[in-house]
C-alpha cells in the first residue's frame, strides 16, 4: 500500500456527459471504446470520462501516490484502470468546454512518462441526461507511476455505466 502524495479535491465542468484527462503535448493513450468499461474511453489520444449528467459539475477527488495504492472501499459503483501517457508532464483533467475554477493537481506529478489511472464513479444514475444546479455526481482518481498496462474493469454497477456499454 503507498502513500498519497498529494489529495485535492474540486468541481469539474461537465459538457455532453464528459469531462477530459489529457496531455496538450501528446496522446494519453491508445483507443479505448465506451463500450469496453462504460465509464472512460479513449479517442484521438485524449481519455475521456463518462458522466451520466448532460451538463453541469460533477465532484472530483485526485490522489497522487509514489506506488499502487489500494483501491478505495468506499461504495464506488463503478472502478477502471487505464494507463496513461504524458508527453509533456503536464496530463490533466479538464473541462471539455470550460476551465476549472481551480485546477486539480497535474496527474503526471513525477514528470513525464507512464502513469496508472483507477478512475472510481458514484451516483451516474441519479440525474441521466438532466443538467442539475446541484452535485449528484462523484469520482476518485488514483495515479500512480506504472508501465503502461490493459485497461481493467474493477467493479461496474450502474445503469448508467451498462447502457453505454450496450448492455454487455
Amino acid at each position: 500500500m503507498s502513500e498519497s502524495v498529494r489529495r485535492a479535491n474540486g468541481l469539474v465542468p461537465v459538457q455532453y456527459h464528459q469531462f477530459n484527462i489529457s496531455d496538450e503535448d501528446g496522446p494519453t493513450g491508445p483507443g479505448l471504446a465506451p463500450e469496453h468499461n462504460g465509464l472512460v474511453q479513449v479517442t484521438d489520444g485524449v481519455t475521456t470520462v463518462l458522466t451520466g449528467i448532460h451538463t453541469g459539475n460533477v465532484d472530483v477527488t485526485v490522489t497522487l501516490h509514489q506506488n499502487e495504492p489500494a483501491p478505495d472501499d468506499a461504495d464506488w459503483q463503478e472502478r477502471v484502470e487505464i494507463s496513461a501517457h504524458s508527453a509533456s508532464g503536464d496530463c490533466m483533467v479538464r473541462g471539455l468546454m470550460d476551465d476549472l475554477d481551480e485546477e486539480l493537481p497535474v496527474l503526471s506529478f513525477d514528470g513525464p512518462g507512464d502513469y496508472r489511472l483507477r478512475i472510481h464513479a458514484r451516483g451516474r444514475d441519479t440525474a441521466v441526461d438532466l443538467a442539475p444546479d446541484e452535485v449528484t455526481e462523484w469520482y476518485l482518481i488514483q495515479v500512480w507511476p506504472a508501465p503502461a498496462a490493459p485497461a481493467a474493469v474493477l467493479s461496474r454497477s450502474d445503469a448508467h455505466g451498462a447502457s453505454v456499454r450496450g448492455g454487455h
